[in-house]
């Protein structure tokens, strides 16, 4: 059995979440959830976005599953909460092209792995006189750790160029960091069997913005700081389809966190049209994450079977269905595979 610590959240976020539950549901898995709190509605009841007993049921789970949270301005944000509490410090993020989607490419299959731990999202900010200041944090432990998963990420995914994302000639003593660690690394694993097939580069984060739109093929994984690859996940999305397709894994030594790359939706929250996929893929990535690889599998071939039919999906899809039935319909070919 698999103790999955559950944090529906706000907005669209408990639609999606039940509607990837009700598709995992159909899996010759056992598993026991728990449901937690967290995110503005959790605020308002209790005073925080994230209480002490949501990070320590999330601790002791074998993995946790977030929806999405609204974060006002001046609170304390849930989510990066909580992956520094659980020592989340990669952030894997693909953008891939699926069938039935309308996309600006059809056939991309680009993974972003992100610094989860630092960089400006550190929370290291102050009020001066005439504004305010942030501290951007880059260590070389956390450079090198993450460029080592990125590594193994591609080798395991049979990738063969590695690229990192970096602006250290204007950025030179933080990304200079980030730029001699992950060539201290790269020679390391060059040397390694396996590793040694993987082709390494390095591009500036403007440039990778823009190679993205204009040759986004010259891309199979890209390792980056934290920012970065928030803003360059995000751009991804938008060449598959949007946020409602792009799922994300949080992971540490210990502990994983998967949840969509979207955010809360207030506007759409309530109506029953939120677009589950990037959620259901989430689910398929705890499930690689839990060693479940073959139903992993299974569940994403239902989801692209409802994708690529296109009778089962949402309106942001091109479909008339709500949420429920999208996953409805996941589940119901999961059954039949």
């Amino acid at each position: 059995m698999h103790k999955i610590t559950v944090i529906p959240g706000d907005g669209i976020g408990p639609e999606v979440t039940q509607a990837a539950i009700h598709a995992l549901d159909a899996i010759p898995v056992e598993f026991y959830f728990q449901e937690a709190r967290a995110g503005n509605s959790c605020f308002e009841d209790t005073g925080t976005t994230i209480p002490d007993e949501t990070i320590k049921m999330a601790k002791n789970s074998d993995a946790t599953l977030f929806g999405a949270v609204t974060t006002v301005p001046g609170q304390k944000s849930a989510i990066i909460t909580l992956r520094k509490k659980l020592g989340l410090y990669a952030n894997l993020r693909p953008i891939k092209s699926y069938p039935g989607v309308k996309s600006v490419y059809n056939d991309l299959d680009i993974l972003i792995v992100r610094e989860n731990s630092e960089g400006l999202y550190s929370g290291i900010e102050k009020f001066t006189k005439d504004g305010a200041t942030a501290v951007r944090v880059i260590t070389r432990k956390a450079s090198e750790k993450i460029t080592k998963v990125a590594f193994k990420e591609a080798y395991k995914r049979g990738k063969s160029r590695l690229t990192a994302v970096h602006k250290a000639n204007v950025l030179k003593k933080t990304d200079g960091v980030f730029r001699e660690s992950f060539w201290k690394v790269a020679k390391e694993y060059g040397k390694i069997d396996g590793y040694d097939d993987i082709e390494v580069d390095e591009v500036y984060v403007d440039a990778a913005a823009m190679f993205l739109i204009t040759k986004p093929h010259r891309f199979q994984v890209i390792v980056t700081t934290n920012l970065f690859g928030d803003i360059l996940s995000d751009e991804g999305a938008g060449l598959v389809g949007g946020l409602g397709m792009v799922p994300s894994a949080n992971i540490g030594d210990h502990n994983g966190l998967f949840e969509p790359v979207h955010g809360s939706a207030p506007d759409i929250a309530g109506k029953g049209v939120a677009n589950p996929t990037a959620m259901i893929l989430s689910v398929v990535l705890m499930l690689q994450f839990l060693k479940e690889d073959h139903e992993a599998l299974k569940l994403e071939q239902s989801l692209l079977k409802v994708l690529k039919e296109g009778k089962y999906v949402t309106p942001d899809l091109g479909g008339t269905s709500t949420t429920m039935e999208m996953a409805q319909a996941v589940r119901d070919n999961y059954q039949k595979i």
